[in-house]
């Protein structure tokens, strides 16, 4: 009988120990839910003063900090280009988010496209910067840097006015290096913006956009 009672001890002991574990992995923080997916949809509708009016389109999926984008109309008249990146973002007073993007582009222009996105941010200021190069398949001549970049003011919580500035071939034109003022207004899950070229030439440029993220 004495000899059994160190045996129904540790036995005790075991059980005691075994339910106190149970306890704590069913008090344990919940596992991190699965980021949801964010979608953007924007139009670009483009007046050309020497040229043709068109529209291009981007398209955006966002799942965490995995990205897929797709354009049309972008690289050139014609084109559809498809990419696939990953965010990278950190900063407290000062914050920066930073994409780098494989992709490729068919139809008009047929090349591969290596390119990234990024924006800084601090107080009301906000430079971003998107840049590709566009490396033709065919015809090494007709490989190219593009790089749309702008430079903004938030004056109220739905306005963001400033400057911008692109190097495309999308349409005809001396230029390589173009500027001019931008506006954007946001309400809610909707922006609408004004980019205006070269304001004062022979070679203006109105490009329009309007977008939403769901």
């Amino acid at each position: 009988m004495n000899a059994a009672r160190p045996r129904l001890a540790g036995l005790l002991f075991l059980v005691t120990m075994a339910a106190a574990a149970g306890a704590e992995s069913d008090t344990a923080a919940p596992a991190a839910a699965d980021p949801p997916w964010e979608i953007g949809l924007t139009a670009y509708p483009t007046f050309v003063r020497t040229g043709d009016d068109y529209t291009s389109a981007v398209a955006t999926a966002d799942h965490g900090p995995l990205h897929f984008e797709a354009r049309y109309n972008y690289e050139s008249v014609g084109a559809r280009s498809a990419f696939v990146g990953w965010t990278f973002s950190g900063g407290t007073e000062t914050t920066w988010q930073l994409t780098p993007l494989l992709g490729g582009a068919w139809g008009t222009t047929q090349a591969f496209t290596p390119g990234f996105e990024a924006t800084v941010a601090h107080g009301r200021l906000e430079l971003y910067v998107e840049a590709e190069y566009v490396r033709d398949n065919h015809e090494a001549s007709n490989s190219y840097f593009y790089a749309w970049s702008q430079l903004g003011v938030q004056t109220a919580e739905w306005l963001q006015l400033g400057v911008v500035g692109q190097r495309t071939r999308a349409y005809g034109g001396d230029r390589d290096f173009q500027r001019g003022p931008f506006a954007e207004l946001t309400f809610g899950p909707v922006t609408i913006g004004g980019y205006w070229f070269n304001p004062g030439t022979n070679e203006q440029v109105v490009v329009a956009s309007i977008g939403a993220t769901f």
